[in-house]
């Protein structure tokens, strides 16, 4: 049985972006376009409705190519326990209004047992501040953290 990964959207968003000007972003795109193929071969990878809103979001033609690449993922169900967790997070983080979803991405992985989130979102997931409180939230409502990383964390040897 493979492994899973929640897809967040900053992945996708990275894999299907004109290459960017700016070297970090650049580097990243670069990594995440090495990593995509193969992580498919690899992995069972999973979506929800959260990366798919976000994913409609901004210029037409970028959200269509972001959806193109997302249609075939199953999407993980956003259920009465995924709302309460998110929840939580969103009040133990102390999040804002604008960072709703990363509650939700956080809440969608840990509800369904996923082994990794993946994103290049290192301000408010792949973050080590973050996942220790993950971990000790996740520990107290006896649910599963999964391992929060960048495609660069899952590239093989």
């Amino acid at each position: 049985m493979k492994e899973s990964i929640y897809l967040e959207t900053t992945v996708v968003s990275y894999y299907t972006s004109k290459p960017s000007r700016d070297i970090i972003v650049l580097a990243h795109q670069e990594i995440t376009l090495e990593w995509w193929p193969k992580a498919i071969k690899r992995f069972d990878i999973f979506i929800s409705e959260v990366v798919v809103e976000e994913s409609r979001l901004g210029d037409h033609e970028a959200a269509r190519r972001r959806l193109e690449e997302l249609k075939n993922f199953p999407h993980l169900v956003l259920n009465n326990k995924v709302e309460e967790m998110a929840q939580v997070y969103i009040e133990q983080f102390e999040i804002s209004k604008k960072y709703l979803r990363d509650a939700a991405h956080l809440a969608i992985a840990s509800v369904h047992n996923i082994d990794y989130l993946v994103t290049w979102n290192c301000a408010h997931l792949a973050n080590g501040e973050v996942i220790k409180k993950l971990m000790k939230i996740n520990e107290s409502f006896n649910i599963h953290t999964p391992i929060i990383c960048t495609p660069e964390e899952l590239m093989e040897e």
